[in-house]
């Protein structure tokens, strides 16, 4: 979940025999390079809900139960197989052979202590999706056995989410939270040997990783090249292996390069705009639809992504589960947001939009939608931020429109419902949007045991959030990331997860 891009003008000669020069370093047998826009913030799988860190920490931890490569299958994990009682209210997951990076075994003590983190810890920015949590119990140190308060139908969906990652108890208590946070002790295919901040981070083959014998690369290094134009140059000069968030200026051009592949991999990936309920006059629902009516999508996505992106009319994203086909769009009506602008009551509104620098599609989505807001007789003001430092002022209040973009990390609805619309302890993802009766539903929905049923009350959680507007519904689109030919089982799932540990590097 992020932001993100940027124009250039045309590379220097210099530059790129600079680029060259520097290739080399990409070559480092077996470590895969990878580019990418902004660092991480943290190691601790419960105290983020961004991308940039579950990407990474995906191959540095492990999980109970895994999403296969289709993003539609649950698959074992560090449990190796579990059973359910019959009122779905008792798991029983029977945990592998499995050791943490340091050599110690991973115990299902391990796993109690993950998951009551997870839950409880003040600094658990998921906890009100595991409050469904009664009770925790290792039975020996290879039988969890998990009781909820009642049945929930998501749950083991739940446990295969990157912040529910099983983290070493002895190596969380010893280091404490801020150290383990920067040099974790984990479970995956990989450990954190360095993490440089605001350049790179530096993952090793884990040797005692339970499927150490199936992977090929020695190591993988994440570094952080914020301006998207500078990253794919780096890629096509070999200075880097592969990178993420390719421009979708720049795909025709990279797919014209023989040494490279362009992924455009199935994703969950919606982009929508903020908006900060709390910040007059967005706390009028007149005012956010009047934004809505503003914003040209359908020109946006052609504009923008080159028609690689879709219109997108739900946060649930389109092929996802319960996806309602038939969500409200709001077309592209300018008179329209003028007259709910005066129904409302205000005149020469003023917004702080923010922008992250280096994000080519975010400024120019940001160019065109501060074009079509005045239309209507709005200002938006940019303010370019380090993408650093968006997060925070976005969980700080300090914005009235922000854009953003979700991918889900589980296979079940409920865990962007509940982040989105009924999230207390984010402020249902910075928005500040209050709705108890749509509160009240996404608990409903989540031990919902009908199909039927629990599909009708997430088209009714879609209609509502459309209907009050919670933010701007933008675009779905597909991952998109480049690497070099000689780069053999690189990108991602649905949800977003790199199989880094079927990579390989000829």
């Amino acid at each position: 979940m992020t932001r993100t891009r940027r124009h250039f003008g045309i590379a220097t000669a210099a530059f790129l025999a600079a680029l060259v020069a520097g290739g080399a370093a990409a070559e480092a047998a077996g470590v895969l390079t990878i580019g990418r826009r902004e660092d991480g913030t943290t190691f601790d799988p419960i105290k983020t809900s961004q991308n940039v860190d579950f990407w990474v920490f995906s191959n540095v931890f492990d999980v109970l139960v895994r999403v296969d490569k289709s993003g539609q299958k649950l698959v074992p994990g560090l449990a190796e197989s579990w059973t359910v009682s019959d009122d779905g209210t008792v798991y029983t997951l029977k945990l592998r052979d499995a050791k943490f990076s340091d050599g110690s075994p991973v115990a299902a003590s391990d796993a109690v202590f993950s998951l009551t983190r997870i839950r409880d810890n003040e600094g658990s920015l998921w906890s009100d999706t595991y409050k469904v949590i009664k009770t925790l119990e290792a039975k020996d140190d290879h039988t969890l056995v998990i009781t909820l308060t009642q049945p929930m139908v998501p749950f083991l969906a739940t446990l295969a989410m990157p912040g529910a990652s099983i983290v070493s108890e002895k190596a969380m208590k010893e280091m404490g939270e801020d150290a383990f946070a920067e040099k974790p002790v984990g479970s995956g295919a990989f450990q954190v040997e360095e993490w440089r901040r605001g350049e790179k981070v530096v993952l090793k083959k884990n040797p005692n990783f339970w499927q150490a014998d199936q992977v090929s690369l020695d190591g993988v290094e994440w570094i952080s090249v914020p301006d998207d134009n500078t990253r794919m140059l780096k890629v096509q000069a070999g200075e880097l292996d592969a990178a993420i968030f390719v421009p979708f200026a720049k795909v025709a051009e990279l797919e014209k390069d023989p040494n490279l592949v362009v992924h455009k991999d199935p994703s969950t990936r919606e982009d929508h705009l903020l908006l900060n309920h709390s910040h007059p006059p967005l706390d009028k629902r007149e005012v956010r639809e009047a934004i809505d009516y503003a914003i040209d999508k359908k020109a946006i996505v052609d504009t923008v992504t080159f028609g690689i992106g879709t219109v997108a009319n739900s946060y649930i994203p389109k092929g996802a589960l319960y996806y309602h086909a038939d969500n409200l769009q709001r077309p592209h009506d300018p008179a329209k947001a003028k007259e709910l602008l005066k129904q409302a009551g205000v005149d020469n509104v003023q917004l702080t939009y923010l922008v992250d620098t280096g994000d080519t599609v975010a400024e120019q989505v940001a160019v065109l939608v501060q074009q079509q807001l005045a239309e209507v007789g709005i200002t938006a003001n940019l303010q370019k931020v380090d993408p650093s430092q968006t997060w925070d002022m976005e969980v700080a209040g300090d914005y009235d429109m922000a854009m953003n973009y979700w991918t889900n990390d589980i296979i079940d609805p409920d865990q962007k419902t509940t982040f989105v619309l009924g999230h207390d302890t984010n402020m249902n993802y910075m928005t500040r949007y209050q709705n108890d009766r749509v509160k009240a539903l996404v608990a409903e929905a989540r031990v919902e045991a009908d199909p039927a049923k629990r599909e009708a009350m997430y088209v009714e959680l879609q209609k509502t959030a459309k209907a009050d507007v919670n933010w701007i519904d933008l675009y779905y689109s597909p991952y998109l990331s480049v690497s070099r030919k000689n780069i053999e089982n690189f990108g991602q799932n649905p949800l977003g997860r790199f199989y880094l540990e079927e990579t390989k590097k000829n």
